[in-house]
């Protein structure tokens, strides 16, 4: 067995940084942020020659899609952190605070309905970067889902966001065709001619925006694009399903403003050690719904972050 020559103090101090300990050695494995998942052929050119030269030769992927470059001796940590500044990279991801954000691959994707890329990246910027230094209760992990697929399990964070397309049914242009070309493109069956017209069940429809320019007359080829909330999902030791908003948002800015409140009022309403799912079961889903769609929370706000 090794001898340990780290304390727990230096322990804590270098995970801040990014840094876990290898279980049973003084080496650590040192987490890379990708900001939403996306780098350069440059940047992993750089994590790739780090993880050579400071590392092990090893690296690997987190679920909250950083890269975790194993085997760094203590000694190499910084040399390790300045030879990723050569390709404006970061160490970090850990702590009581707004986690690494999580993006599915929407903007390229064929089913994605939002450009999940660009506003993870906004997130990024202005939350875990912009809110880097506010202590939260616990930590507060963000998805951005481009459809209602659901690959990066937005119901499942403190807070996450999916794509959304909801139809615009033209009735006028409906001929109530036996063969519904929209009934038959909808793949959770909640479109269907009934008497001599298209119906479509807003409590199955899921705006995944599948049915969309399937209709032969054209009684179906808008879609309105909008970004449906999910609020206190948790996994780990204790799970909890996230609960949809009832409230559709249809602008970046109004789901920037929302998460920002979000996160004003886990700092706030949150007990120590508690996580956001808690802290909305505790306060009722309808009462945090109504407080985020007020912008009270906004309008103190320098309060708020000034409270300890």
């Amino acid at each position: 067995m090794a001898t340990l020559t780290i304390s727990k103090e230096e322990e804590k101090r270098v995970k801040a940084l990014g840094f876990l300990s290898n279980k049973g050695t003084d080496n650590f494995s040192g987490r890379v942020l990708t900001v939403n998942g996306k780098i350069t052929a440059e940047q992993m050119q750089c994590i790739a020659e780090a993880a050579r030269l400071y590392g092990n030769g090893n690296i690997t992927f987190t679920t909250r899609l950083t890269a975790e470059v194993q085997g760094i001796p203590y000694e190499n940590i910084p040399a390790f952190r300045e030879y990723l500044t050569k390709a404006g990279l970061v160490t970090g991801g850990t702590g009581a605070k707004v986690r690494p954000i999580v993006s599915c691959k929407g903007t390229t994707c064929q089913y994605g309905l939002i450009d999940t890329f660009g506003l993870s990246e906004k997130i990024h910027r202005r939350f875990f970067e912009g809110y880097g230094e506010v202590k939260l209760p616990h930590k507060f992990k963000i998805a951005v889902g481009g459809c209602p697929n659901n690959c990066v399990k937005p119901d499942l964070n403190d807070l996450g966001v999916v794509g959304q397309r909801i139809p615009q049914f033209d009735e006028e242009r409906c001929r109530g065709c036996k063969k519904c070309g929209v009934a038959a493109a909808c793949p959770v069956e909640a479109a269907a001619v009934k008497d001599g017209v298209l119906f479509r069940d807003p409590q199955t429809c899921n705006n995944c925006g599948r049915c969309l320019e399937s209709c032969y007359f054209g009684a179906n080829t808008g879609g309105k694009q909008g970004y449906k909330i999910y609020l206190g999902g948790r996994w780990g030791k204790k799970t909890a399903m996230g609960r949809a908003m009832k409230t559709i948002l249809f602008s970046e800015d109004e789901v920037l403003s929302l998460i920002e409140k979000a996160i004003l009022l886990y700092k706030e309403q949150g007990q120590p050690k508690e996580r956001f799912a808690q802290t909305v079961a505790r306060l009722g889903f309808e009462n945090v719904e109504a407080m985020l769609l007020s912008d009270e929370l906004l309008a103190r706000k320098e309060d708020i972050l000034a409270a300890q």
